[in-house]
């Protein structure tokens, strides 16, 4: 007897054996029975989830001569036999992704021409329908917005994105669901009971998961599990077969990152890697049962498991034995590492730091220093940040006691050379303090002094740069209403067109991205002395000289400052016409180029070059 896969064989031929799809299948059977039929329907969803069986079934219903009062075809009939027996000539299956150009749409329209010689319709199913060109979906438009009265047209596709607008403006849509783990469990065991396989009941779960939702892809791989297993489906066979990781890992895992074992993870994560399984699958694996056990702490989530039920009171159990702070810190750092692994170059080292960090989340804050995170470095470096802050100096040294006294002895002599020399000390520190600079500004206090929040990645130039930036302008901000700029000092210096063009261009570089667009404009201005210290600058058009006058007070502030000259003024005009330049295409560049230099010439003729 030739053998034919169970796919093909309990392939549903009624709406009522159609798994997961049953608001689909009860509005097609509704459409059936009160006759009210659409000329155009259009079946969308993933891969193996019954769109074009729902279509071979509906349109068997179409042509029906004595349908069911549920709106089910009778598979007594002529017509229902033609089609059971593939002889019908009212239903019409056609594969767009091998016939998807215009000559294979305009037979098609041929064809919708004949009306049919039994049943009611022509139902014409078009699988695949995004695989047809653009001209022949032009070419389809119209017969499909008003075909003939006995045409039915059913199309079927993956990719919905990929249709015409027009295309589905002109059709009833029906949004395929995926089969829930649930779902593809029962229909596994129907199968298994038919075909006198016995079975495990986490087996069949992890084929169900291994299917991602298609129905079609899980009958595949029980066949395969069926065909390993030699008609007894266990778990560890089919984690074997299909090399799935054994979800105990993950259970294991969780139970040493909550213990804090994390030479125990180290272990276990080798085996893994020994057995041949990817840290990037183990990863994503760990993120879907972190995932599972958060769902499984609260009951309002608990259906949201798509798994068994022995499965189910596992997570059950481990969820009451994890916090949910925990749960929701290892979820994030599975997450971050799953987006870091293609990047990574060290992609072992990165699942063991993952693995390290979730192991330490509930680490104490005090404990033994082995396998601990160096928590207490934040502590460390913000005191070592703390005394290298500068301390105020006292206002003044404090005003030596009266002198007591005393019979002079030869002890008395030595403590008072002690005395003498720890004071001279003291006035040495102070002088020396009172010679240091002072701060840029009066107002710089404790209180404006950077705050250290005490992370381990803090750099000491960041404390450095903090200062710094207290006595930089901004450029393109209201400079002269901003606490944070120094005001000018009484300064009239000299300075050179050189000195004025490199400050410009550094003004340019440090204006914010907001002004992006008018600083790469200024970058190709030239700023010239007119009248010293008066600064022009020409400008393209009239819209660029608007953007300058809006900031011009920053402008003149920030060459003001850092040119060290208080009475620099700024004056911005329209070039005239003979004063603009002409843009030269990169072909006219390239011939003054080589008007300058002959020799790119002979280069481009020793290199065979061309121009483009």
């Amino acid at each position: 007897m030739e053998y034919i896969v169970s796919a093909r064989k309990y392939r549903p031929a009624t709406f009522d054996s159609v798994v997961g799809q049953q608001a689909l299948t009860t509005t097609l059977k509704n459409a059936v029975k009160s006759g009210k039929l659409a000329h155009a329907y259009l079946f969308c969803g993933p891969r193996g989830v019954g769109k074009t069986t729902c279509a071979r079934i509906f349109a068997k219903a179409i042509n029906c001569l004595s349908p069911t009062d549920d709106g089910e075809a009778c598979g007594q009939c002529e017509s229902c036999q033609a089609f059971n027996e593939q002889r019908s000539f009212n239903i019409f299956e056609l594969d767009a992704a091998s016939n998807n150009s215009v000559e294979h749409i305009k037979t098609l329209m041929e064809q919708t021409r004949i009306p049919p010689q039994v049943g009611k319709y022509k139902v014409f199913i078009i699988d695949e329908v995004h695989m047809l060109s653009t001209a022949a979906f032009n070419a389809f438009l119209k017969t499909l917005e008003e075909p003939p009265a006995h045409v039915i047209f059913i199309l079927a596709t993956t990719e919905k994105h990929k249709i015409l607008p027009t295309i589905l403006s002109r059709c009833q849509i029906y949004d395929f669901e995926r089969m829930t783990v649930r779902n593809t469990i029962d229909h596994l065991k129907q199968v298994a009971q038919k075909e006198g396989i016995s079975y495990e009941e986490e087996a069949l779960a992890v084929i169900a998961e291994k299917a991602d939702g298609g129905m079609r892809d899980a009958l595949s791989i029980f066949d395969q599990a069926a065909s390993f297993c030699q008609g007894n489906i266990t778990y560890q066979k089919v984690i074997e077969d299909l090399n799935v990781l054994d979800s105990d890992n993950y259970f294991q895992i969780i139970d040493l990152s909550v213990a804090n074992k994390v030479a125990d993870i180290m272990v276990l994560l080798n085996s893994l890697v020994n057995k041949g399984f990817d840290g990037g699958l183990l990863v994503q694996g760990l993120a879907k049962h972190v995932r599972n056990v958060l769902m499984a702490k609260d009951a309002q989530t608990l259906p949201l498991l798509e798994v068994s039920d022995q499965q189910r009171q596992r997570y059950q159990q481990q969820a009451q034995k994890c916090e949910t702070a925990f749960l929701y810190k290892a979820l994030q750092l599975t997450n971050q590492c799953d987006i870091n692994y293609r990047q990574s170059s060290n992609k072992r080292l990165l699942v063991e730091l993952t693995l390290i960090e979730i192991a330490q989340i509930t680490q104490p804050e005090e404990g033994p220093a082995a396998g601990r995170r160096p928590r207490r470095l934040k502590s460390l470096f913000k005191q070592l940040i703390q005394q290298a802050q500068p301390k105020q100096a006292a206002p003044q040294v404090a005003a030596a006691k009266p002198a007591v006294s005393t019979p002079v002895t030869s002890n008395n002599v030595e403590d008072a050379r002690h005395a003498a020399s720890a004071a001279s000390a003291q006035l040495t520190a102070a002088a020396t303090a009172s010679e240091q600079p002072k701060a840029p500004t009066a107002s710089y206090s404790a209180a404006s002094r950077p705050q250290i929040k005490g992370r381990i990645g803090f750099s000491w130039n960041n404390l450095l740069n903090q200062d710094k930036k207290k006595i930089n302008i901004i450029p393109g901000t209201l400079g002269a209403n901003d606490p944070n700029v120094v005001a000018t000092k009484d300064e009239e210096l000299a300075f050179t067109q050189e000195e004025l063009e490199l400050q410009w261009m550094s003004m340019c570089n440090r204006m914010p991205q907001n002004l992006s667009g008018i600083a790469t404009r200024m970058k190709n201005m030239n700023p010239s002395i007119l009248d010293f210290p008066h600064v022009e600058v020409v400008v393209d058009n009239q819209l660029a000289m608007q953007q300058m006058e809006d900031i011009k007070g920053s402008i003149v502030k920030t060459l003001q400052i850092y040119l060290h000259n208080k009475r620099i003024t700024l004056s911005i005009r329209v070039a005239e016409h003979q004063e603009q330049e002409k843009i030269l295409s990169r072909r006219e560049q390239y011939e003054l180029m080589e008007k300058e230099n002959p020799s790119i010439a002979k280069l481009r003729e020793l290199l065979s070059l061309e121009l483009a």
